[in-house]
């Protein structure tokens, strides 16, 4: 294994629209690579959020009910395509960093082509099994006729959501973050701006009550997966397929193997990460109703707080993927480093500011008056700080899921919530009471980054790494082994 080869200092002849992540200052190129995405991830909030107020303001409390049961239908969804996503960028941006743009074009028409069969595939499904899926999740029943007719909707909107998130994240893994966040900027307007209009009814549209709110949210999917593919071959982009190219959009057994062995570790890694919440809701339900509203507006600040790991642990992986593709390893422990200081700096920054202001923004769910107010603002100050070490974590996990090492992090994510962050629950109830809810996610986090760290030392996920410069077929096997 080499520790440094030479690397051009600008993308292969055909590739246009990436950005070559395997020379330059590091520190730049993360933020300048990460701040489209950190942009990306706060607008989806936002429109979650903005629909929400929408749908609650319009149809009330039963509606809002409906499309939560009908959101976590889609969350766990869209978990799995995140991970084969994930993969598929991974393996994109393996193949840039050696500068190949055939293997970059057959591992996304491979990506592309799978997923459209699958998510078309879903939504038939779904669309069918709707009412038994509102079923299983023991939808309240006065819910059940609006979430059916919301799922329904959405998941006729599934095939041009999945293929959009496929196709951008493999944008990411050329390098082109900012494509992207153009796209997911068209999308929140679309959608947030047609719910009232569908909603409603308003100029001339039909008013489809909560059906509206769904059909907003296919519309935007649809009209943006569009303008993102006219973007691609309007600047000619990397990822684009021309000719004989659009054959390998029939997927490659080979490439397949690679998304789905190593797509399905990391989709499960978002449930293990959903699993561990529900369950920790569950116990804090048991400390009444004032506890669980504080915990409830709690989590509205710690999605923020969170998003600069979730974002700069991304762009880690991208670029720890070119330069794992371009053998530069001595950049991949630079990235590494410089992706835990920004995120640490950033993190920090950031739960300062929350912690100095919290007692207004938790105000703006609560209400001034709120016996639940300053029980939020304790649960804030004990737990926040957890997400420095959740930080550094997803860092780590960015970079060594770039050479293909997908079980340790989903095992690490598993102990730490499992066994240490509800186990210690159980242990110090007896002891402090409900206090062992919110002293158990800073131990829990701070263990998950220290095996994190144990096993980034260790450095066995470097012998997954691409090593040969043999076409694409050889490479993915590489991987997949």
């Amino acid at each position: 294994m080499d520790a440094e080869s030479p690397t051009p200092s600008r993308p292969a002849a055909g590739a246009h629209g990436g950005r070559d992540l395997t020379s330059g200052p590091i520190a730049r190129t993360l933020l300048l690579f990460a701040l489209p995405t950190l942009g990306s991830n706060i607008l989806q909030s936002l429109n979650g959020s903005i629909n929400a107020i929408w749908v609650g303001r319009f149809l009330g409390e039963n509606a809002l009910a409906a499309t939560s049961n009908a959101n976590l239908v889609l969350f766990l969804a869209l978990a799995a395509v995140f991970g084969f996503g994930l993969a598929a960028t991974i393996l994109i941006g393996q193949n840039m960093g050696r500068r190949d743009i055939e293997g970059v074009r057959r591992a996304m028409g491979t990506a592309v082509g799978l997923f459209t069969i699958v998510s078309a595939l879903v939504a038939v499904a779904g669309y069918l099994a709707a009412p038994a899926i509102l079923h299983l999740l023991a939808t309240p029943p006065a819910s059940v006729p609006l979430a059916e007719a919301y799922l329904r909707v959405i998941f006729i909107a599934m095939p041009g959501s999945f293929t959009l998130v496929v196709i951008t994240m493999g944008m990411r893994g050329t390098g082109d973050s900012m494509t992207p966040f153009w796209i997911m900027i068209l999308n929140v307007i679309l959608d947030s701006g047609l719910n009232p209009v569908f909603i409603r009814g308003l100029f001339g549209a039909p008013a489809l009550g909560i059906a509206g709110s769904a059909t907003a949210t296919a519309i935007a999917a649809y009209v943006s997966l569009v303008a993102l593919i006219a973007i691609i071959y309007a600047r000619d982009l990397t990822v684009r397929l021309r000719g004989h190219e659009l054959r390998w959009l029939i997927p490659d057994r080979t490439l397949m193997k690679v998304i789905l062995v190593k797509g399905i570790p990391m989709g499960l890694q978002m449930f293990v990460i959903s699993f561990a919440g529900l369950a920790l809701i569950g116990l804090i339900n048991r400390a009444g109703v004032d506890v669980t509203a504080a915990y409830g507006v709690t989590l509205q600040l710690w999605t923020y707080i969170q998003m600069p790991a979730l974002a700069i642990g991304g762009a880690v992986s991208a670029m720890a993927a070119q330069n794992v593709g371009a053998r530069r390893w001595d950049r991949v422990g630079a990235i590494t480093r410089w992706g835990v200081t920004v995120n640490v700096a950033i993190t920090a920054a950031l739960i300062g500011l929350v912690t100095l202001v919290d007692r207004p923004m938790l105000a703006l769910f609560l209400g001034h008056g709120s016996p639940a107010l300053p029980i939020a603002q304790h649960i804030n100050l004990v737990s926040s700080w957890a997400f420095i070490f959740f930080g550094v974590t997803m860092v780590i996990f960015g970079t060594v899921r770039a050479t293909g090492a997908v079980f340790a992090p989903l095992v690490i994510l598993a102990i730490s919530l499992f066994p240490i962050r509800l186990g210690l629950v159980f242990a110090l109830w007896p002891l402090i009471g409900r206090e062992a809810l919110w002293w158990s996610v800073p131990v829990s986090s701070l263990c998950s980054m220290l095996m994190a760290i144990a096993y980034y030392r260790a450095g066995r996920w470097r012998r997954l790494q691409m090593t040969t410069t043999s076409p694409h077929e050889t490479a993915a096997e590489a991987l997949v082994g």
